[in-house]
């Protein structure tokens, strides 16, 4: 018997590792360190977010990002993009060295048991716990638009699909969206010798501004303050106030998480994707078939291509034929995508309004006993911070706090790792030493709507 099992070994899940392992909790880490980062990104991308807030959470907070880059020579700095490949190498040594080993098991089921959970990997073994941390990450959520849906993946695939952008030399590529992850996978395919072109429903790309200095006057730090999402008052509340975003109305929280820090591109992305790219603005997909056109590498004969149907924003209709659609339009957190969540579980979880995300307590505690979850499923209860791994370090000593408090009630003894009482609502509870409280009003639940996900 364990008391956590955390599945899902990201930025999330290791970070609640090693609080669990901190706190004296029993657990078992199970996933691929770093999968999503490792296999899903294409290869020359960089991180969006600055290097200061993109580090994972131990209780010591001693093996951050920048540690870890200073004791290898490596420069990072306030508006120096990071490579992706340094920050999935940093995750990694992270998992080695401030959280228990993670076991690339594969789950593919959660489900009530009498002790609490029953785990089961692909690989066989079940296991039995307390409570579950779920950590899974984006990939479950990928967001392909239906007109696409019928199409086979070598024809329409999501820019998750895609490490290595190579195979696409030479083939004319449509990408859709207008975020970070469209305007850079099409600037990657440039640089490989494909001819990519952006099309997106947006009647104009944003592009972020570069960040502005660390150190400046009292009256501008006051006025438009810098915090790990950006500059002004909306990101410093949602960087550093998630606890207050969760006491806000369903509907408010839903309509920030969706609308809060939308598509745009990173600065240092312009000069790379404006020569090169093509755009095709203010144009909705209302349908895509199969044509035969071109020809195969192999063999001489006709090659499948897409075609596009689109419409303008005046209601002028065009086609368009492409070797490839590539759709980078983000994530939607439904916890009916959640294949390895028992049915019961998925069905009966209160929910954040009328989205697909599950409610949460102010620890990360669904409206079953025992499962927890981090990452995008808690965009719409804790905001923005949720989709961008800054959110891990809020998460990890909160959840680790709730599964402790669910441990000693279930088991009945104090954990080895806690070293202070919880708050007055649970006087026989201990949690670790890293946890941090938070008051624990809540906000009304009312109707809203999803969430789309940014890197």
């Amino acid at each position: 018997m364990y008391d956590l099992v955390v599945v899902g070994a990201g930025p999330y899940g290791l970070s609640i590792a090693s609080h669990a392992a901190a706190a004296g909790l029993r657990l078992r880490v199970l996933g691929r360190p770093m999968a999503s980062w490792r296999d899903h990104m294409p290869r020359g991308m960089f991180l969006k977010s600055e290097p200061s807030a993109s580090a994972l959470s131990d209780p010591e907070g001693a093996h951050t990002l920048a540690a870890y880059c200073a004791d290898r020579g490596i420069e990072v700095g306030h508006g120096r993009p990071l490579p992706l490949d340094t920050f999935t190498e940093y995750g990694t040594w992270f998992g080695r060295h401030a959280a228990p080993a993670a076991e690339e098991l594969t789950v593919t089921r959660v489900a009530p048991h009498p002790s609490g959970f029953r785990v089961h990997t692909a690989q066989g073994e079940q296991l039995t716990t307390r409570a579950v941390a779920l950590a899974i990450g984006v990939l479950p959520f990928a967001h392909r638009p239906a007109t696409l849906r019928g199409l086979p993946r070598e024809l329409a695939s999501h820019s998750t699909h895609h490490r290595d952008l190579s195979r696409f030399r030479g083939k004319d590529v449509t990408v859709v969206g207008a975020g970070q992850a469209a305007l850079e996978t099409a600037a990657l395919l440039a640089e490989e010798g494909a001819e990519p072109r952006v099309v997106a429903r947006a009647p104009r790309l944003r592009w972020n501004t570069p960040p502005k200095p660390l150190h400046r006057g009292r009256l501008s730090s006051l006025l438009d303050p810098h915090s790990a999402l950006g500059t002004g008052w909306p990101s410093w509340m949602w960087s550093r106030q998630p606890g207050a975003v969760r006491r806000l109305p369903a509907a408010l929280r839903l309509h920030i998480a969706r609308h809060a820090l939308g598509p745009a591109g990173a600065w240092w992305l312009r000069e790379r994707f404006e020569p090169r790219v093509p755009t095709l603005l203010g144009h909705t997909i209302t349908a895509a078939d199969r044509t035969a056109g071109g020809v195969r590498p192999v063999g001489g004969g006709p090659a499948e291509r897409v075609r596009l149907w689109l419409r303008a924003a005046d209601g002028t209709a065009r086609t368009l034929e492409t070797d490839h659609v590539v759709a980078a339009t983000g994530f939607v957190p439904d916890l009916f995508r959640l294949g390895l969540l028992d049915s019961t579980l998925r069905e009966t979880l209160r929910r954040v309004g009328d989205s697909g995300a599950p409610w949460l307590t102010r620890d990360f505690e669904s409206s079953h006993p025992g499962l927890f979850f981090a990452g995008l499923l808690t965009a719409p209860s804790f905001g923005p911070a949720m989709r961008f791994v800054h959110g891990a370090t809020f998460t990890a000593p909160r959840l680790v706090e709730g599964v402790c408090r669910h441990v000693v009630a279930r088991r009945g003894a104090q954990l080895p790792g806690a070293a202070r009482p919880v708050p007055e609502e649970s006087p026989r509870v201990a949690v670790p030493r890293s946890a941090t409280r938070q008051p624990a009003t809540e906000g009304a639940e009312v109707a809203g709507s999803g969430v789309k996900a940014a890197r």
